[in-house]
């Protein structure tokens, strides 16, 4: 049979999921209680597929060198990675005309494109495999094949897929995909037993999904096309990597596949599958995943609790005290408190969207913020201060960059750092310190083999990330981008 690439589609932002997922470090980075993520769950889930030497992902440049650490975390030494990075989102048809393209040039057109978003849950495997067998055997005959999640309830958050002629023992042509329903028509779907879930997964030959975007979105496939012409590919011993032209991929048409092709193709196919699944769209599905106690809360962290009933209570950082509560999800980050009646749990959205029009720091960006160097944390920040905790991991080095309003203080907590400041490099032993001037270039690095950890006072009139300019970058990151 064809080459089989699981190709993982990281993008969205989660806003159901705020304030832990944000757009910095969006739902797929999320850990589930075992201590994976997501990512790293569809990650393993696809390397554990047979025959499989090599993972196409598709995610925004922004996160590249955390979904890179999310994978080296996992020791899969004999499996290729390729990358397609995103300068902007665009929606899921771009992205998968993009993996098309690029596994059609590289692998051969006849090449088993397996698509899985990061962001989704399944505890079982052995039927997911499976799945993916007989996916495999419709796509090989030219079927655009999608996976039909059997419903276990009526659900008006997803939406369907109706089946129509069986096609052989396990597939049926798809008779039509249904917007999400209310709850009258989702209670009928569950009883008659034609209507399964959409779970947006699906399998299909190269070849054959690029003919179907050039009948029915021929615009999306020749500008994706024309984007790839123009972008960056770099090659390593075990990786490739394709940064998409910014300018030109900003102009294709922002359209989910479902949107662009699925729906008007005649040459789709649904698998009804029972795999465990979950997409963990909203604080509701979460609180599924762990055991309540005899008042029917579930608690992570420390927790004092009288009369508290039906409750869904995330710190892990600091002590929650409740009384006379029912039925209510309580998220606490460093930075942000999110209370919600649990059955509003789908409006969450709704405040990341205001925070978003707002240009507020926290639908973007956590207290730590991952960068590829390492981290950094904001401590306390004031008029004219910020103090920040600075990760560097061992050989790692930030930009030489200068910076107009702000001066710097270093303060070495453990390891070794090496300074560039102005014309002079030394290094810095614990609990020594240097003071970076406004307008001096200046680099910091980790030339030891533990982390480094510094506190940087920040003083100035401006302290703002987009305060940086940025002169030689080992990462390859654009000079506008954010600190270090």
């Amino acid at each position: 049979m064809s080459t089989l690439i699981p190709c993982i589609i990281a993008g969205g932002a989660g806003t159901r999921l705020w304030p832990v997922s944000r757009e910095a470090m969006p739902k797929p980075f999320m850990r589930m209680p075992d201590g994976q993520s997501l990512l790293q769950k569809t990650f393993l889930r696809a390397c554990a597929l047979k025959d499989v030497a090599r993972v196409l992902t598709v995610t925004n440049r922004e996160v590249f060198f955390r979904t890179q650490d999310e994978y080296r975390q996992l020791k899969q030494p004999g499996i290729a990675l390729d990358f397609i990075l995103e300068p902007c989102g665009r929606n899921t048809a771009p992205a998968i005309a993009a993996a098309a393209l690029h596994c059609a040039r590289e692998y051969g057109e006849d090449a088993h494109l397996l698509v899985l978003p990061a962001d989704h849950l399944i505890t079982d495997q052995a039927a997911f495999e499976e799945a993916v067998e007989r996916a495999r055997a419709l796509a090989e005959q030219g079927w655009l094949t999608t996976f039909g999640l059997v419903p276990t309830q009526p659900e008006t958050g997803f939406g369907y897929i109706e089946k129509g002629q069986a096609l052989d023992a396990h597939g049926y042509r798809v008779e039509r995909f249904v917007e999400k329903p209310n709850a009258e028509i989702a209670q009928r779907y569950v009883e008659g037993g034609q209507h399964l879930w959409n779970a947006g997964m699906f399998c299909m030959r190269a070849d054959a999904i690029l003919r179907e975007l050039q009948q029915h979105a021929p615009q999306v496939l020749d500008a994706v096309g024309e984007c790839l012409g123009l972008s960056q590919s770099k090659q390593g011993s075990n990786s490739l990597q394709l940064e998409l032209d910014a300018t030109s991929f900003a102009q294709v048409a922002d359209i989910s596949i479902d949107y662009a092709v699925m729906e008007r193709s005649t040459q789709v196919a649904v698998l009804p599958s029972q795999l465990g699944w979950s997409d963990i769209g909203c604080w509701r599905a979460v609180r599924s995943l762990a055991q309540g106690d005899a008042q029917g809360n579930q608690c992570n962290g420390e927790t004092v609790l009288h009369d508290v009933s039906n409750c869904y209570i995330d710190s892990p950082r600091r002590l929650v005290g409740a009384i006379g509560l029912d039925n209510l999800i309580i998220i606490d980050t460093p930075d942000a408190l999110l209370i919600a009646d649990a059955s509003r749990s789908q409006e969450v959205k709704l405040i990341a969207q205001q925070l978003k029009r707002q240009d507020h720091d926290a639908y973007r960006l956590h207290r730590t913020v991952t960068r590829p160097w390492g981290t950094y944390t904001v401590l306390e920040e004031g008029p004219r201060f910020k103090i920040k905790r600075i990760m560097v991991r061992p050989q790692a080095c930030l930009s030489l960059q200068m910076h107009h309003h702000r001066s710097e203080h270093w303060i070495v907590v453990s390891g070794m750092a090496c300074v560039t400041n102005g014309e002079e490099e030394f290094l810095l032993d614990t609990n020594e310190s240097t003071f970076i001037k406004p307008g001096r270039e200046h680099r910091l690095s980790n030339p030891g083999v533990i982390d480094l950890v510094m506190i940087e006072v920040q003083s100035g009139e401006y302290l703002g990330e987009d305060d940086i300019v940025r002169f030689t970058d080992i990462y390859g990151r654009a000079p506008a981008a954010a600190i270090g």
